[in-house]
């Protein structure tokens, strides 16, 4: 009855606009009916147990549901919901009569413009993820919080579904190798819940249990009017969109892990970290990716006919094996590191931060983001020893960013302190952050010519996203005032000469020659 309806609504006489060229786009929920200027969503009459649009009233409910919690996230994307009047065979939209169903218009937008097309593409750049990044922390930051009686978010909550996971596919396998991981998994799996479980109550009562997309990866991503724009987020089942902002991040670096885009995955991890401040909870990140992996594999499973070929056996649990591998490799003990930059400003040390973020996984602490987030935006004129830059507030900073690294590296993350660090003193508190948490620490001694900390200096003044106040007086002043690195300190440094090419390949090889686990 429903592809009767779905050819019928293939007219163009029903609609007011004109229609360019019909297309439909079939899911295993929906059907959308392209026409060109406009999409017109309908939901299938199914039943998964995890949703449910057999009755026509939960089908309009969804819609405007989906309609609600979209326009969230995107604006001129989701326009309305329209009823479907008539018959099967002659609906109308909007028309008079009995509904028959509903669809949902969206403004429509060419499928070459989706994130993971344009992966696919080799198209895909650092400027996408930012923007991502951006949007899903200011997202995430202003999301409706979960009520803290509501069950979503306890940690048995939490852990049904991954334990549901391991019941559902362990009948699919019959590998003797596949079925020894999938226990390993699980028995991981359960000893990082018993030790997650007091920072899950932690995230439940401190209401980072919010209302969330649910469904965020490249293919729910596009480009419109040059700009990243996340849809299609989870209308139909409360509980996979109520859930930590973690779970909803996570699902993203992996998507991006799965596609071979770790450095992505990594970048985008930091930035969102670096706008939300959530540092408190990055230990549960690798347990929620490893989560999101196993369902991919379960549905991979689960898309397998009941009398397969072998050969789409072989390719299925090929599938299966590539998630199941990625979830093994957050299950993995971390090689960790605290490593700090050294050097005036615009010397290019966060671009130096960053390089290790993507290629060695770091998570880069900015003093300038956290001096912000502790005292606000300077709003007096910008002197060495004024306003957010007192003597006392500079001791605050560094004391907050020690606290974070600390917090950091028990999580099993390498951190990498993006500062100046002149003072010998705020060198040897993070030494011993290092010392505390064991982790082997580096010193990242940045140098440029003076006309390239200049050139440099003057492009951050003309970007107005970047949170350094430093001018060539601060820079003047901080030259006069440093304190050299030590003897002691020479031989945990590592001089990096940022103006010339190949340098930074030279230092991650540098680091991971000292740390073979990285």
């Amino acid at each position: 009855m429903s592809q009767s309806l779905i050819a019928a609504l293939q007219n163009p006489a029903l609609y007011p606009h004109p229609v360019d060229e019909f297309q439909v786009i079939e899911t295993h929920i929906s059907w959308v009916v392209l026409t060109g200027p406009y999409a017109y969503k309908v939901k299938k009459p199914v039943n998964f147990g995890f949703l449910d649009f057999t009755n026509v009233d939960a089908r309009g409910h969804f819609c405007n549901e989906e309609l609600r919690l979209n326009q969230r996230l995107t604006e001129d994307l989701y326009l309305e919901v329209l009823p479907i009047t008539g018959s099967i065979e002659a609906p109308q939209l909007k028309g008079d009569g009995p509904i028959i169903d509903y669809a949902l218009k969206m403004r429509q937008f060419p499928q070459s413009q989706l994130l993971s097309t344009l992966q696919n593409n080799g198209e895909l750049t650092t400027a996408h993820i930012d923007e991502m990044a951006k949007q899903i922390a200011h997202f995430h930051l202003n999301a409706p919080k979960v009520p803290k009686d509501h069950v979503a978010g306890t940690p048995e909550e939490v852990m049904a579904p991954v334990r549901q996971n391991f019941e559902q596919i362990r009948p699919f396998l019959s590998d003797k190798a596949d079925l020894l991981q999938l226990d390993a998994l699980q028995a991981w799996a359960e000893s990082s819940f018993e030790r997650l479980k007091p920072l899950l109550e932690q995230r439940k009562l401190n209401g980072f249990i919010r209302e969330c997309h649910g469904d965020i990866h490249l293919g729910n991503a596009t480009l419109i009017d040059g700009h990243v724009v996340i849809f299609d987020c989870i209308e139909f089942n409360e509980p996979f969109r109520f859930t930590d902002v973690y779970a909803d991040a996570g699902f993203l670096a992996m998507d991006l892990e799965d596609r071979g885009l770790k450095s992505l995955a990594r970048r985008f991890i930091s930035q969102y970290l670096e706008l939300t401040g959530d540092y408190q909870g990055l230990e549960l990140l690798n347990f929620y990716k490893a989560y999101r992996a196993l369902v991919r594999a379960k549905i991979a499973l689960f898309s397998m006919p009941a009398q397969a070929a072998a050969v789409q056996r072989a390719t299925t649990l090929r599938q299966y094996r590539n998630y199941a591998n990625l979830a093994e490799s957050y299950s993995t003990i971390p090689s960790r590191f605290l490593a700090i930059t050294h050097g005036v400003s615009a010397t290019g040390k966060s671009h130096v931060a960053m390089r290790l973020v993507e290629a060695l996984g770091a998570v880069r602490l900015r003093s300038d983001v956290e001096r912000k987030r502790l005292f606000g935006e300077q709003h007096i004129e910008n002197t060495p020893q004024a306003g957010i830059y007192t003597a006392d507030a500079s001791t605050t900073t560094y004391a907050h960013l020690n606290s974070i690294a600390d917090s950091v590296l028990r999580a099993g993350f390498p951190v990498v302190l993006d500062a100046t660090y002149l003072k010998r003193e705020q060198r040897d508190a993070a030494a011993k952050i290092a010392e505390a948490t064991g982790a082997p620490f580096l010193i990242l001694d940045c140098n440029a010519p003076s006309a390239v900390i200049a050139s440099w200096l003057a492009q951050r003044q003309a970007d107005k996203n970047d949170p350094s106040d430093a001018t060539l007086t601060i820079i003047e002043e901080q030259q006069a005032n440093r304190d050299p690195l030590s003897a002691e300190e020479l031989l945990l440094s590592k001089r990096v000469e940022t103006n010339e090419s190949g340098t930074l390949d030279a230092l991650v090889a540098h680091i991971r020659q000292r740390l073979p686990g990285l």
